[in-house]
């Protein structure tokens, strides 16, 4: 039980570092996209503008482009909005999990300490430290 808790506390990192990660690039995007928009509002409405559609450049009037721009900074701060709530979920996950493990290593420690009192059941506590560092 004590291994398969921790095993799901191990799992719940790795998707809690992944989720981080996919709140960094959010966020690159959302400053690429922020900068795009400030760009724009230099440009005169009749500058030429270009997007990169695979590897060719297509031309797009100011509007239709500014419109685009718009739409994916919508997107993009939805998107920053779940990844934030998916974040919170995992964290309070983790949180929980995590206290179970310390509760286990609780309940195992005073098993040992039960274990090491009695005459039949003799116990180093320098074993006790190695075994709960190992867990």
């Amino acid at each position: 039980m004590g291994k398969r808790i921790s095993e799901e506390y191990q799992k719940l990192q790795k998707d809690r570092a992944n989720v981080i990660e996919a709140r960094q690039k959010l966020d690159s995007q959302l400053q690429e996209n922020e900068l795009v928009e400030k760009e724009f509002k230099l440009l005169n409405d009749d500058s030429n503008i270009y997007k990169l559609i695979g590897p060719v450049l297509v031309k797009q009037d100011k509007p239709e482009a500014t419109l685009n721009v718009s739409k994916r900074l919508e997107y993009i701060k939805s998107e920053i909005k779940r990844v934030e709530a998916q974040l919170e979920d995992l964290n309070q996950k983790s949180e929980n999990k995590k206290d179970e493990v310390i509760e286990l290593q609780r309940q195992y420690t005073q098993n040992l300490q039960k274990m090491a009192s009695t005459s039949t059941a003799r116990i180093s506590l320098t074993v006790i430290l190695t075994i709960l560092i190992a867990f």
